[in-house]
């Protein structure tokens, strides 16, 4: 029995209120907003104005692109297809030949100056060959070396307004039932169940905007669908490349690891292993499923009384995934074909300050009277947005139709 003055620390478990994302995840664990419950668990931000923006920065990794072969060990210039991200002093190597050069100076934009053979055997280089940084080195007394900046990417995403509504007339809310709970209890849940998916769908499916409608301001957000395929949010060694596949009829192992393999080229959280949460289909569940079922031997022995595989995770050679069979990518035949990779690390929400989600009643007990209205309800209003801190360490494939070996 705890004495004197009771503090916050004193609450059993679970006996506190919960945020509307958390209620969602412990009241409706299977139900239809697993990513936007996720959120109660993950760190969140506070949006200060509707447009929210924020910065991911990607460590360069210096390389040459030979753009004219170099004749012989003696020649001192090198033309490349970009001098982009090198500094006089850089080591590099040729991976043709483990030639390693310094850079003396950048002549322009396609020429380095060079010294050869650093401990190595000057030798001719071939065209299209790259050359790798391998550090740098200098001189005793050297003069102080340029600086090199990474160039941070900028993300925007506008806040967006979810309101759902119940509404019960008075005499629906003193009419008695015989199953379920009361019918204001049914109607809240039903609410509540709403507006999570509403929500959910945006952090999927939702596709920037800002505008007026009725006369006001009006705005919706991307979600992680758009964030992902925007290349521009993607670090030039990319090449405008997105983590985007469009499955063939069939689907193999290879296939598969090789549209999520990129995501791991992103180190997020140093203090987690590389593992993604992928989110699918139905459909997409058995493809995967099925992907593991071919390419494997299994053997069905007498007395067994269930047979049949079901796979909740799957590895490639870079990581592992986690499998969550959403239930509104079932909603349709085209989104039970997906499976999206998130990184958890790298996902959360921002609420615009005080727009967390807020319930309004009217015409219950202790609550305002609503115009007079022979009714009660209540409203459930929030305005936040999607953040997504390293956009291509998530991933997105689609129209997975069928399993194959290889």
């Amino acid at each position: 029995m705890p004495t004197g003055i009771f503090s916050s620390t004193g609450f059993t478990q679970d006996l506190a209120a919960k945020s509307f994302a958390a209620t969602i995840t412990r009241l409706m664990p299977n139900g239809q907003a697993p990513l936007f419950g996720m959120t109660a668990m993950l760190p969140t931000e506070t949006a200060l104005q509707v447009e929210h923006g924020f910065f991911t920065k990607t460590m360069l990794f210096p390389a040459l692109n030979l753009d004219a072969a170099v004749a012989s060990g003696a020649d001192t210039v090198f033309t490349v297809a970009s001098t982009a991200d090198v500094l006089p002093g850089m080591l590099m190597r040729a991976e043709s030949t483990g030639e390693v050069i310094i850079i003396n100076s950048i002549l322009s934009s396609t020429q380095v100056s060079v010294t050869r053979g650093i401990g190595t055997t000057a030798a001719a280089i071939a065209n299209d060959v790259n050359l790798y940084q391998v550090g740098n080195a200098f001189e005793e007394s050297s003069v102080r070396p340029n600086a090199l900046q990474i160039n941070p990417v900028r993300i925007t995403n506008l806040t967006q307004i979810f309101r759902n509504t119940w509404a019960l007339s008075g005499s629906a809310q003193a009419t008695q039932v015989i199953a379920g709970d009361t019918t204001v209890a049914e109607n809240r849940m039903d609410c509540a169940a709403f507006h999570a998916a509403d929500i959910e769908k945006a952090l999927f499916f939702g596709t920037k905007s800002q505008g007026t409608r009725n006369g006001q301001p009006f705005r919706t957000m991307d979600g992680l669908r758009n964030i992902i395929l925007n290349p521009t949010y993607y670090p030039a060694s990319y090449g405008g490349v997105v983590n985007n596949t469009t499955a063939g009829g069939t689907t193999n192992f290879t296939q598969l690891e090789t549209a999520l393999d990129p995501v791991f080229n992103q180190a997020t959280d140093p203090k987690v292993g590389n593992e993604r949460v992928l989110f699918v289909g139905g459909l997409a569940r058995k493809v995967l499923n099925n992907i593991g079922r071919v390419n494997g031997t299994y053997f069905i022995q007498n007395g067994q009384t269930n047979y049949g595989l079901q796979f909740g995770s799957f590895n490639i050679a870079r990581g592992s995934f986690r499998m969550i069979e959403h239930p509104l990518f079932n909603s349709n035949a085209d989104w039970s074909k997906y499976a999206i990779a998130v990184d958890l690390s790298t996902f959360r929400v921002a609420y615009l300050g005080g727009r967390k989600t807020m319930k309004q009643e009217f015409n219950l007990s202790g609550q305002a009277v609503d115009n007079g209205i022979d009714a009660v309800g209540g409203t459930l209003t929030t305005e936040m947005t999607c953040v997504v801190k390293n956009p291509p360490a998530n991933a997105i494939i689609t129209n997975l139709t069928a399993a194959a070996v290889g």
